[in-house]
């Protein structure tokens, strides 16, 4: 924490001494609000992170092409290790937020934006994020690093294998791809969808899906969500392939908490939180299993 002070209090970006403070929720980076002057800032402090495929220059990218889209903050400065963005005096999501009928519809429209606009913003070299290439890798990264869960991942990637195949064919947009329910803040005009660590080309399917999984919906709003989405019918089809990517949304996140549990340093019970996400990925394949 105090050398990531020390290197948010020191950018070049700064008209005088600064004092940041700590904001707390971040699980990929370390996080400050600093006031500089009367305008208050975000500085996210965080290097790339290759084994959980986060690179800088792809979360600047996409951070800039959202603030053009008009679904993110802007990008005021950034430098090697730090990006910083404008302050939003709002309401950071808990779950129960998101699953407010009236919120998900806010929601829904900014992620339509997202996906259908952001492509026309991204200037220069993106990923893709493709979710199953990311839990081989992660089996890769368990296994060289002698995680207490080796004996599970041949199970694992047999389920990744399946899903794989059960979403078939896809379209591509420009996704977040970590639809956490922290990452909407609520101005009380607008939803800002933020950190965009894991942003990249990607199937539609995979936000839907991960919105869903990370925030408890219903099966009732799952309908409604790909109604509105697709603006057409469920159909049998896409109900199974969209379940299959959310059971790889969840297999992900079970991962990369798997992942964090013997690579990241930062303070955070992920142990808890694999066990969290390990219940909900069982819940949801025992869903699809149905179908």
């Amino acid at each position: 924490m105090t050398d990531a002070r020390t290197k948010a209090a020191s950018l070049s970006l700064w008209s005088g001494p600064v004092d940041p403070v700590p904001l707390g929720g971040g699980i990929t980076n370390t996080n400050f609000v600093v006031a500089d002057g009367e305008e208050k800032y975000v500085v996210r402090i965080g290097d790339d992170i290759p084994v959980h495929q986060v690179m800088r220059f792809n979360e600047l990218a996409a951070s800039r092409a959202a603030a053009e889209t008009g679904v993110s903050p802007e990008v005021v400065h950034h430098e090697r290790g730090a990006l910083v963005i404008r302050y939003i005096d709002g309401k950071t999501y808990a779950e129960d937020d998101v699953r407010k009928q009236e919120n998900l519809e806010r929601i829904l429209r900014v992620l339509l934006r997202c996906h259908r606009d952001m492509p026309n913003h991204v200037r220069g070299p993106v990923l893709m994020f493709w979710v199953f290439h990311v839990v081989r890798d992660y089996a890769g990264t368990l296994r060289d690093g002698g995680s207490a869960h080796i004996d599970r991942l041949p199970g694992l990637l047999d389920t990744a294998a399946t899903l794989e195949k059960a979403v078939g064919p896809i379209d591509i947009v420009f996704g977040h791809n970590d639809l956490l329910p922290a990452n909407f803040i609520d101005d009380g005009s607008r939803i800002w969808l933020i950190d965009w660590d894991y942003a990249g080309f990607n199937s539609p399917l995979f936000d839907l899906g991960g919105l869903a999984s990370n925030n408890g919906l219903t099966p009732a709003q799952e309908d409604w969500l790909l109604e509105a989405y697709f603006d057409r019918t469920v159909t049998d089809d896409l109900r199974r392939r969209y379940t299959a990517m959310k059971c790889a949304s969840l297999l992900r996140e079970t991962m990369w908490s798997m992942v964090s549990e013997i690579h990241s340093e930062l303070a955070f019970d992920y142990a808890a939180y694999t066990a969290e996400n390990m219940q909900r990925l069982d819940a949801a394949l025992a869903t699809l299993n149905e179908m």
